[in-house]
């Protein structure tokens, strides 16, 4: 089985998978961008801001990551229990000056149309996040702010939805990530164990 854990940054999704890797011992972790060695090198290029980049390149540098990501690990491992932190639906929701239909068309060809059989929604109020981004240094993207990222948080929403019309044996569990982590942890189990 393929879960992706989606969400904005600061909602809780490395917590989490830090406890499933304590109960899920058998299952392969990993996570977009950068968990291949071209991976680091494309996620360096995106976070650290040394490259003016035009938003159809960074789509496509996360694109080739994406790609490379699924040839490496994904394809590799379809037999296991996969949890990846982000998958397409970031990747689609992250473009989000472009058709959702041709994102989907492009990430699908990316990743051989295999496509996660269960997403984990972790979203956040403004309040929350606006705590949560205070104390930490901010990458590239996160410089950006709470506008953008509340954007985003809804593109993630509308692309989940999207892909739940294409695929509809598709199983969803949306958590608000205001919840204390023990909480959210109990019902991410719940999910998985289903």
């Amino acid at each position: 089985m393929y879960v992706a854990i989606e969400g904005i940054d600061c909602v809780g999704k490395s917590t989490q998978i830090e406890l499933l890797k304590k109960d899920f011992k058998e299952a392969l972790f990993t996570f977009e961008p950068g968990a291949t060695e071209l991976g680091k090198n494309i996620r360096n290029i995106l976070l650290d801001g040394k490259f003016a980049l035009s938003k159809k390149t960074e789509f496509l540098l996360f694109l080739a990551d994406r790609a490379q990501h699924y040839y490496e690990v994904i394809s590799k491992n379809k037999e296991k229990l996969i949890i990846s932190d982000r998958s397409l639906i970031s990747g689609i929701a992250y473009a989000k000056d472009y058709d959702i239909e041709l994102l989907f068309k492009l990430n699908s060809f990316a990743i051989d149309d295999f496509l996660p059989q269960k997403i984990i929604f972790l979203y956040i109020d403004e309040e929350e996040l606006s705590k949560r981004l205070e104390n930490k240094a901010k990458d590239n993207i996160e410089k950006r702010g709470i506008s953008y990222f509340l954007e985003i948080q809804n593109n993630i929403k509308n692309t989940i939805n999207f892909l739940k019309e294409k695929e509809k044996k598709l199983k969803i569990l949306n958590i608000n990530a205001a919840l204390k982590k023990e909480e959210i942890y109990k019902k991410i189990k719940e999910f998985l164990n289903d």
